[in-house]
């Protein structure tokens, strides 16, 4: 865990603390290691974490007595299967819905089914945007070779439509809605999360008409148009980024929080895009394959997540949430001011709630009105 100390306090806590990996046990936002120290989980443990650890322990109990008839049979489908698209469907918009064990796992899928129908070989992604370990969309750092097929493009540039109109070979173009609140610029790590001298910004206007020309322009070019909410997920809202924004994808997909804490990667996506097959020519498939795919325990911990989403406590965190957040920003400030402490630029009275959401600050506060 080390590693991940701010930089600037890594030399203090490596002489002064003892920071480990292992921990034993968690409630509501904090989590306990091994030598009885109880810490805030302020990572929403990587994003998991967003209505507080009780929530998914009690997803993962109950989900768990759901299926224990039937085990880890992975030959069939456990029959809250049909309950988890039927919620799935309504939530995206979609037609159709494939399962896959990790986020990553469900955009490449996505990408791939995009270049199966278009017959196109590029991607497009943005600059900063992460959409998972592999090799077409983690380009640089990390990445052993050099990404032949993607291109990386500026976010809300007129430039990058552009490009979009002109060339011919791109099958989709991927948007992490995450980005948002920082474009063109990378996720904030953990360091940069101390910098109180970095501005954040949202104009959810603004993203908002971006996403509309990206929109038209994949919709005139037949680019597939993926929306990746594998973070974000259901912080924005109860029907995602896509709700929030207004604005539909071909193709969106989920991971973390949907499976109620244990591992799932889900892409939803229209119909045309999302058949493995070629009705002319039947030998012509585009296979998705995995040997935990629709694992039945992970069905379970789903249809418990997916069936409280649905039920009015979930409904009524969702109830005005930008003026919630600004209301509760706008009362620290002046909580702050009145203590002498000067105000942090990052959360200035024009934040929104999605600002927490980078950080973790929301899945903390959010947490504890979530659980009891």
């Amino acid at each position: 865990m080390r590693y991940r100390v701010p930089f600037q306090f890594s030399r203090f806590v490596r002489e002064h603390m003892k920071v480990g990996a292992f921990v034993e046990s968690s409630s509501g936002v904090t989590i306990t290691d091994v030598d009885g120290n109880r810490f805030y989980d302020l990572t929403g443990s990587y994003g998991v974490n967003v209505f507080g650890y009780d929530f998914y322990k009690e997803c993962i109990a109950r989900g768990s007595e759901r299926v224990r008839d039937l085990g880890p049979v992975l030959a069939g489908y456990h029959p809250v299967l049909e309950y988890n698209v039927r919620r799935l469907l309504e939530i995206s918009g979609m037609d159709e819905i494939s399962f896959h064990m990790s986020g990553t796992e469900a955009v490449m899928q996505a990408v791939r089914l995009a270049r199966y129908h278009t017959g196109r070989s590029h991607l497009v992604r943005f600059c900063g945007a992460y959409h998972g370990w592999w090799g077409d969309v983690q380009p640089g750092v990390g990445n052993p070779l050099a990404a032949r097929e993607t291109y990386t493009l500026e976010d809300m540039d007129e430039r990058s439509l552009k490009v979009l109109r002109s060339r011919r070979d791109i099958a989709c173009v991927l948007v992490n809605p995450l980005q948002a609140l920082h474009p063109n610029a990378n996720a904030p790590g953990d360091s940069a999360l101390i910098d109180s001298g970095r501005s954040a910004h949202f104009d959810r206007a603004g993203y908002r008409g971006w996403l509309e020309k990206l929109r038209a322009v994949c919709t005139e070019r037949r680019i597939v148009l993926i929306f990746d909410e594998v973070f974000v997920g259901f912080r924005l809202a109860r029907g995602g980024a896509q709700e929030y924004f207004g604005v539909r994808a071909d193709m969106v997909t989920y991971g973390k929080t949907v499976a109620g804490g244990l591992p799932v990667g889900v892409l939803c996506g229209r119909a045309e895009f999302m058949r493995r097959f070629r009705e002319d020519r039947p030998a012509d498939i585009c296979f998705a394959r995995g040997t935990f795919n629709s694992h039945p325990y992970v069905m379970g911990a789903m249809s418990e997540f997916l069936e409280r989403l649905e039920g009015e406590p979930l409904r009524s965190l969702y109830r005005d949430l930008d003026g919630v957040w600004n209301e509760r920003a706008r009362s620290l400030n002046e909580r702050l001011n009145a203590s002498g402490s000067r105000t942090c630029p990052r959360y200035g009275p024009s934040a929104t709630r999605s600002h927490r959401a980078t950080t973790g600050c929301f899945n903390t506060t959010y947490a504890r009105r979530a659980s009891p």
